[in-house]
């Protein structure tokens, strides 16, 4: 579908403010349009907030904050950055590295800075400590920013050796479905072609009626590894993304002989992004509310939405195995290179378990959220 100029504008980063109360006076209304100011900064989609109190710790502003770098304990140097894909607006061959610079939400373009730099970021975290740390140079520069509104954001991956995904990770997921706690992480995959890009369209397949949401913590894999202990494994660890494990639930649950790779893996049912939001940046401190809290992964709000109506609502502290433990048990089978993409389970409030049930349809928009990280808004065609 050819993007028009509004819907490029679409495509800056969306902005979600966090809620201490249900009663805000200065949220408009979910049908109130985008807007963008005179810096080209872009007003996001605001939502109704009438939720409880926990389900409204969403979200404003997802800026990196410059925290101060572990090296040994990551593995990989540097401060806390929002690395993205993008390409020239109907030019998706030109795959460009950049480094969003926060408020201002201009990208600084990598391989324009030092053009010894790759044009991918599976590339960029190929080279180790030394990518990062151009990266964190060029974006010191301030130099060679381009206007968001004339680029399109691709996935912050493309093309990743493995796709890993965990079913039933969410403890009020399977009580949802009456389910008994996993012992050990349950594995699955999609293929790396089911990946698209954080606005991109949703295709539905016309071998699946019952196609449905998840929206999921993703994170991506820094540094080769295995047999990986827990106690190191986030030193693995590049960063996270906000990520949509699309699902076909006749191919899952009644097709296949019952097995989920189909069901998963259909062309777009993977939509990714919009940064890769470095580890440094996600567990460091961040002032909220006027004071200040320690926060990590494990701890972000997540949520969906369908055409603006919040259908999934809960928090990452919900995942039975976190990050660390899904490393160590997925490096005990294969070699974890740089690149591989975690996607690691969804929360309560998929369509397939409403009553009655609920499927997406074509003109539908999904936008998923993760604190800190983003959002990511796909209209099913």
């Amino acid at each position: 579908m050819k993007k028009t100029a509004a819907t490029r504008h679409r495509q800056l980063l969306p902005c979600l403010e966090a809620s201490g109360s249900h009663d805000r006076t200065d949220v408009p209304d979910y049908k109130s349009r985008p807007e963008v100011t005179s810096r080209g900064v872009f007003l996001c989609r605001a939502v109704e907030m009438r939720l409880p109190l926990r389900s409204c710790r969403i979200f404003r502003r997802f800026i990196p904050q410059k925290q101060t770098a572990d090296a040994q304990r990551r593995g990989l140097s540097g401060a806390g950055m929002r690395l993205v894909q993008f390409c020239g607006s109907g030019d998706r061959d030109g795959v460009r590295v950049g480094v969003e610079q926060g408020e201002g939400l201009g990208v600084v373009d990598l391989k324009a800075f030092d053009p010894s730099m790759p044009s991918t970021v599976r590339e960029l975290l190929q080279l180790g400590d030394r990518g990062l740390e151009c990266a964190q140079r060029a974006l010191a520069s301030g130099q060679f920013v381009v206007d968001r509104a004339n680029i399109q954001l691709l996935p912050p991956i493309l093309a990743p050796e493995k796709v890993v995904c965990v079913g039933m990770n969410y403890r009020d997921h399977c009580l949802e479905q009456n389910a008994p706690i996993p012992n050990e992480p349950i594995i699955f995959s999609k293929f790396p072609s089911a990946i698209t890009g954080p606005y991109d369209d949703i295709v539905l397949p016309p071998e699946s009626q019952e196609v449905d949401w998840e929206v999921e913590l993703a994170f991506v894999i820094g540094r080769r590894g295995k047999n990986i202990q827990e106690e190191d494994a986030l030193s693995h660890v590049a960063g996270f993304t906000v990520a949509n494990d699309v699902s076909a639930r006749d191919w899952q649950f009644r097709r296949n002989g019952k097995q989920w790779l189909l069901s998963k893996t259909f062309d777009s049912f993977c939509p990714l992004g919009p940064a890769l939001v470095t580890a440094d940046a996600v567990k460091g401190e961040r002032e909220r509310g006027g004071g200040r809290r320690q926060s990590d992964p494990h701890n972000l709000g997540i949520r969906c939405l369908v055409n603006g109506d919040t259908v999934q609502s809960s928090n990452t502290a919900q995942m039975i195995f976190k990050t660390a433990a899904l490393i160590a048990w997925v490096s005990k089978f294969v070699t974890l290179t740089p690149g591989d993409v975690f996607l690691t389970g969804t929360p309560p409030g998929v369509g397939v378990f409403r009553n009655p049930p609920v499927f997406l349809k074509k003109g539908d928009v999904v936008e998923c959220q993760i604190e800190q990280l983003g959002s990511i808004i796909n209209k099913v065609i």
